[in-house]
């Protein structure tokens, strides 16, 4: 594994994208066999994978950063719950499960952490798609290739940035597995040139790498959807608002989001 100079993520970050890195390699070992889903109360997926990699997560933050309460999404289905202050992380460790079963490579392992209610930091790991997203706020964004069979070499980073939209309109990033009739809507008072399609948290790190300039999102997500993505894509000069353009908060009750716009510039 080799560090250099060639950007300044910190050693926090870096552990992160380690574990979600060290995360995914679990559940490829799912995505190669047969894949069962059950529901959860809230009637969304999960399968062994999900739990297989949350279990593995929780026990390298609690090594990294024993003291830091982690708000993880299967946890939280099953009642667990920590208080949260003013710094914890959120943890997604399957994002796009529907996209796991489908098996379609637009799945992530989400990482953030949180401090003051913003995204200061954050992960996303695509490990069937070997693209790994990290960024921070004080020294950027980050992407690199990253197969599976060894360990992230942050010598391969580039930084990441978004992009001016050009002239003749914008590129929208929308979900292939939730789009609906008012993101349709919405994206009507846009020149839109474009459309991407993709699962998952992907669609802020397209944002975030200059392959997009916005996504709008009116369905129900929870914070551990989006933390990391948003940290990502703010580390990439780009931003997450409310749809009334109000500031987008993390450790709210419930841990649940309004519907937001993410944007380049």
């Amino acid at each position: 594994m080799t560090d250099n100079h060639a950007h300044a993520s910190s050693p926090m970050l870096r552990a992160l994208a380690r574990i979600a890195y060290d995360a995914g390699a679990i559940i490829l070992e799912h995505y190669t066999d047969e894949i069962t889903a059950t529901r959860k109360e809230d009637m969304s997926p999960v399968t062994a994978a999900d739990v297989d990699a949350e279990r593995f997560i929780l026990k390298r933050l609690a090594q990294l950063a024993p003291d830091v309460p982690v708000v993880a999404e299967e946890e939280v289905a099953a009642g667990r719950t920590p208080k949260v202050g003013k710094r914890f992380f959120l943890v997604d460790p399957l994002d796009g499960t529907k996209e796991f079963v489908n098996k379609n490579g637009e799945f992530t392992v989400n990482i953030a952490e949180i401090v003051e209610g913003k995204p200061v930091r954050g992960v996303v790991y695509a490990p069937a798609k070997e693209r790994i997203f990290f960024g921070e706020s004080l020294s950027g964004a980050f992407a690199m290739t990253c197969p599976p069979g060894g360990a992230p070499d942050f010598a391969e980073a580039h930084p990441i940035t978004v992009r001016q939209p050009g002239k003749d309109g914008l590129v929208a990033a929308i979900s292939r597995s939730h789009n609906d009739g008012k993101t349709a809507e919405y994206l009507g008072a846009y020149q839109i040139k474009n459309f991407v399609v993709a699962g998952s948290s992907l669609k802020f790190c397209l944002i975030a790498a200059g392959e997009a300039d916005i996504y709008p999102r009116h369905g129900r997500t929870m914070e551990w959807d989006t933390a990391a993505g948003h940290a990502v894509l703010a580390a990439a000069g780009g931003a997450v608002t409310t749809v009334e353009g109000k500031p987008f908060l993390y450790g709210k009750p419930g841990f649940a989001n309004p519907h937001f716009i993410a944007k380049g510039l």
